[in-house]
């Protein structure tokens, strides 16, 4: 049976908003050799400078690193940023007729189908349908990567990112905007959401209306 799961995220990178601004700040300084000027509270106020003088290259001295929970559609989007680097779950080598799979497909509810309609039912009869012929191929002696062929954009992806704080505030700022796709603006909002309740100042700038249901994966 197909197994439905939320999207979902886990940052892997401690976010101690302190200390980011104030490493940011010490990577900064090195340029006007003004090591002098800091103190205790001086490290938001020259990171807030920092953003509205566009010399965002300081902020490309810090990584921060998340583990997302989509669909395959989802991420597909999600990789088409280049300066990040992508850790991806692949249907070419995991074979989802296994037992560590538990020999079934796991897909990602869709934000932007109303379950219990006509449409939903729709969409859920058609995954289940593909991973019955899926399970048929590999029972048949296919590989999983003949057996993807099959495989729809509802497919789950596990995607870890990397990338700097200037890259994420500049996938944010696209992935969070009322032209990205309603999946990728769900995941992207909460992770945004969660950014700016832990790193003070660095995306402040960045998202409107951002109340989107979605929490971390636990």
């Amino acid at each position: 049976m197909v197994r439905i799961v939320d999207p979902g995220y886990e940052i892997w990178t401690p976010l101690d908003g302190d200390y980011i601004l104030k490493f940011i700040e010490k990577c900064a300084r090195n340029c006007y050799k003004s090591e002098g000027a800091i103190t205790d509270d001086s490290a938001a106020k020259m990171v807030k400078k920092l953003i509205e003088l566009g010399h965002t290259a300081m902020l490309e001295h810090f990584n921060i690193t998340v583990k997302i929970t989509c669909d395959l559609g989802c991420y597909k989007d999600i990789t088409r940023h280049r300066h990040v680097s992508y850790a991806i779950e692949s249907t070419r080598y995991c074979n989802y007729f296994k037992d560590k799979f538990g020999s079934e497909i796991t897909v990602v509810k869709p934000c932007h189908i109303q379950e219990g309609t006509e449409m939903y039912k729709a969409w859920y009869d058609g995954v289940c349908a593909i991973e019955q012929q899926y399970m048929k191929m590999c029972a048949l002696g296919a590989k999983a990567d003949q057996a993807r062929m099959l495989l729809p954009h509802s497919v789950k992806a596990d995607v870890v990112m990397t990338a700097n704080l200037r890259e994420w505030r500049h996938v944010l700022g696209l992935r969070t905007a009322s032209a990205a796709h309603p999946t990728v603006q769900q995941i992207m909002k909460a992770l945004l959401n969660e950014f700016k309740q832990h790193i003070p100042v660095v995306f402040d700038d960045i998202g409107n209306d951002l109340n989107t249901p979605l929490q971390k994966i636990s």
